[in-house]
């Protein structure tokens, strides 16, 4: 008995784009289907191949461009539509934000099912810096890259097989060789590009993503404001020689580089959570500096990927919870403590909260350089340390600050939140999805007053989102 082949999925044509979906992507709709479309804008008029069919959905992807948005703007990067990120730079900036700040108004009336007649919705704070405004990226060695069907079609054979640069989307083992990033300030594509050419010239082995062997794994390169650069080298191979031979020549070609580091990396997976960073050479820290306040930054650390619009997503939280100087403040998923800091000075006490032992050992040393005496940091799981017993012993809160992770907040703590009385709960998120699920299941006891979305990633889907709820006077 033969198998049936799969079913050939359908070629669509002249399908006209009328809006944008979750994840960046553009969407139509065919007959009864919903259509998923990357890389299309709204205004196109396009022909689909169907990818993927379910039930009540599609996704293609664009195989013709009958006509153009007239919404379309030119891309600046030559990687768009191959790389996974920046998926919105043929959009203009200024619909993007539109996009985005409909995007959370959306996620709280129809995920969280709220009536926002009453609500303050704040316009988006838009990023300074549309381009060059991360502080950290991370590129993958290969030896394996991606080849375009362009480079597939000629028949000639391939000579230049090793890649540094971005994970195809969906292809774990796939990696696009970057020739210029767009997201950082230089010295960034320098230092990836003749560490590129000095691997290469020597014959340095790149990562092999499907066996997981390879000596170069990975570069991390991070800046600040005032023009520090940290590079930290992942090593697949314990060779002490081709080591120092690769450090060594980073050393000389980028004197100006502040911290230089590498890490060993022998392990299946990509994490450098649990690996030892070994200082080569320079200053043990980066810092970033915010209003008086200095944040060191070492090769693990977690600190927003864009300072400017940290700064402004901290302001905006400190405006919603109104401090006056006598409020004892929690702050909930506080990671390396940067909004517990900067909310200290106009608090009585902080208590910051975080399940990351590390980044609470980070938390204290910032309150510490900071000579910040009025706050403790806590580690452990939020849903098992966040209590009536924890608040019986270091105080009942007046205001909170949540920032949770994208799945939001466990129930547990949704609860605790309830029991707390405090008067103020100052909701920072990164899924308005998750975000609108948590405040509807606190509205019980909290209502949402006042909403301000701000844009920490141009060019992407991505939206930071401060809420505002007040407790409920019985």
């Amino acid at each position: 008995m033969t198998r049936k082949g799969k079913k050939k999925l359908p070629l669509l044509e002249k399908v006209p784009i009328t809006g944008i979906a979750a994840e960046g992507k553009a969407l139509a709709r065919v007959s009864d289907k919903v259509l998923f479309v990357p890389f299309a804008a709204p205004g196109d008029v396009v022909d689909v191949q169907v990818v993927k069919s379910r039930k009540n959905y599609m996704e293609g992807v664009i195989r013709h461009v009958h006509q153009y948005s007239e919404d379309r703007t030119l891309p600046v990067c030559s990687h768009f539509g191959t790389c996974g990120g920046c998926r919105w730079q043929h959009i203009p900036y200024e619909k993007q934000l539109a996009y985005k700040q409909q995007q959370v108004i959306d996620s709280l009336e129809r995920i969280g099912g709220l009536n926002l007649d009453g609500v303050v919705i704040l316009p988006i704070l838009a990023s300074e810096k549309t381009s060059c405004y991360r502080n950290k990226l991370e590129f993958t060695f290969s030896h394996r890259r991606w080849l375009s069907q362009e480079e597939i079609k000629t028949g000639r054979e391939i000579e230049d097989h090793e890649a540094l640069g971005f994970h195809i989307p969906g292809q774990f083992d796939k990696v696009l060789d970057i020739e210029k990033c767009w997201l950082q300030e230089e010295p960034s594509n320098d230092i990836r590009l003749a560490i590129k050419d000095f691997a290469v010239r020597e014959q340095l082995p790149f990562f092999d993503l499907r066996s997981n062997t390879g000596f170069l794994r990975n570069l991390i390169i991070r800046n600040t404001g005032d023009g520090a650069i940290m590079v930290v080298m992942v090593f697949g191979e314990d060779n002490p020689r081709m080591i120092h031979k690769m450090m060594s020549y980073i050393d000389r070609s980028f004197p100006g580089i502040t911290s230089l580091y590498y890490m060993l990396n022998t392990k299946a997976n990509s994490s450098i959570a649990d690996l030892d960073p070994v200082l080569f050479k320079g200053d043990a820290f980066i810092q970033e500096k915010m209003e008086g306040l200095s944040f060191r930054i070492g090769p693990k650390s977690f600190f927003q990927t864009n300072s400017l619009q940290a700064y402004r997503l901290y302001e905006t939280a400190r405006e919603f919870a109104a401090l006056t100087g006598n409020e004892t403040l929690y702050d909930l998923y506080t990671g390396t403590g940067t909004i517990a800091c900067f909310m200290a000075k106009q608090a009585k006490t902080v208590t910051g909260i975080e399940y990351v032992d590390e980044a609470v050992a980070h938390a204290r040393e910032n309150a510490r350089q900071n000579n910040l005496l009025n706050i403790q940091f806590l580690s452990g799981d939020m849903a098992s340390l966040f209590t009536t017993g924890l608040m019986d012993k270091y105080g009942y809160p007046d205001v909170i600050i949540t920032d949770p992770p994208r799945a939001g907040m466990h129930p547990k703590v949704i609860d605790q939140l309830l029991l707390s009385g405090a008067d103020r709960i100052v909701y920072v998120s990164c899924n308005p999805a998750t975000q609108a699920r948590d405040i509807a299941l606190l509205s019980g006891g909290y209502r949402l007053v006042k909403s301000q979305a701000v844009d920490m990633f141009p060019h992407t889907h991505h939206v930071e989102h401060v809420a505002l709820l007040l407790r409920n006077r019985k």
